[in-house]
């Protein structure tokens, strides 16, 4: 079905006349990628979609009307503006919407709220996305790449987070995640925001890129001189627990199995109750995670999603994103030449990345 006719559906299953958009994740699905953001880091954009059986509406303003026609390509795409001075009330919506039954994906007087049901749908990806994704994870992979090899002792966090973030840009993905944490920091904190602190030895780089709406999520660590035995033996079970879960990750189980996989695998390595410090992951799409994986997520995993899982053990952590094939996974973001950890299982051999060790 196209992405008009899966709305539709969408809307006869809650027996409403229509669907308004506002998220900015899900207008990026809604009209392939367009970006209705200004500030990066809104849940909220600056456009509304109105999408009814018959119309496709978008409600705008003056300011940002130009760049949805001439940049986005929605007024060529099909889609019916509504633009008003921004200095003026919205007076379009509410006569749009007059006597009609909505759902909604944000606060709207008398609407069904679809958010939750509207992140499952967007991780349903068209062939299209999924090679959209495929060039969005090959740049983020060579920016962390190139980004990782660049760190040096003595950096502070704050400017590996630049080398990081430029490293993205440049490539058209847009880094809404840059995480860096060094040394101790790395055993303390799942989700380290870079501060000045300066590096000694070690460093984690965490990437959520963005490009055409898409975000792709990747994690890489890198060690000067030779690993501990307690990082030497870390790093190996974390690999196996990511490793469970890729391979766990195919059509026939659900999200929650999958959990308890992951469960189980944290504790065979010896670390049963690590996976309580973090949440491990779940589907990605239009955001780095369109829901997280828990016990009680029991939706089927399908051919054509893509998850980023993100499995760690304090002062370690593994990351890509996969593609679910019909016949096997695909490790989009895997970095040519960086260094493998080998985990069977079933006879299959899962390659996941090592701390690089630089002596």
């Amino acid at each position: 079905m196209t992405k008009h006719e899966r709305i539709i559906s969408l809307l006869e299953k809650h027996n409403i006349d229509g669907l308004l958009i506002r998220q900015v994740a899900n207008f990026a699905w809604a009209t392939d990628g367009a970006a209705s953001y200004i500030n990066t880091a809104s849940t909220y954009g600056a456009g509304t979609l109105l999408i009814t059986k018959d119309a496709r509406h978008l409600i705008t303003n003056t300011i940002e009307a130009a760049r949805f026609e001439q940049e986005e390509q929605l007024k060529a795409a099909g889609w019916e503006f509504q633009a008003e001075p921004w200095y003026l009330g919205t007076e379009a919506l509410p006569k749009l919407t007059e006597g009609l039954k909505l759902g909604a994906d944000f606060a709207f007087p008398g609407s069904v709220d679809l958010a939750g049901e509207l992140a499952v749908e967007r991780s349903y990806l068209t062939p299209a996305e999924q090679d959209q994704f495929r060039s969005l994870s090959a740049d983020c992979a060579a920016a962390l790449d190139e980004a990782i090899r660049s760190v040096q002792p003595g950096m502070t966090e704050h400017e590996i987070a630049a080398i990081l973030g430029a490293a993205a840009q440049k490539r058209g993905a847009q880094p809404i995640v840059n995480l860096i944490a060094t040394d101790e920091r790395i055993f303390k904190f799942r989700h380290p925001l870079p501060t000045d602190k300066v590096m000694d030895k070690y460093a984690m780089l965490v990437l959520c890129g963005r490009q055409k709406g898409l975000v792709c999520s990747i994690t890489r660590l890198v060690h000067f001189g030779k690993l501990s035995a307690e990082l030497a033996k870390k790093q190996v079970a974390t690999a196996t627990v990511d490793a469970a879960m890729i391979a766990a990750t195919r059509p026939g189980k659900t999200v929650a199995g999958i959990f308890k996989i992951t469960q189980d695998a944290y504790a065979q390595v010896g670390y049963a109750d690590e996976y309580k410090l973090h949440h491990q992951g779940g589907p990605a799409g239009f955001n780095p995670r369109e829901f997280i994986a828990t016990p009680a997520t029991n939706h089927p995993v399908k051919v054509g999603q893509a998850y980023a899982w993100n499995p760690s053990i304090t002062g370690t952590k593994s990351e890509d994103t996969i593609l679910i094939g019909p016949e096997s996974n695909e490790i989009m973001t895997a970095i040519e030449g960086w260094p493998t950890i080998s985990v069977e299982i079933d006879g299959q051999i899962f390659a996941r990345p090592a701390i690089l060790e630089i002596r």
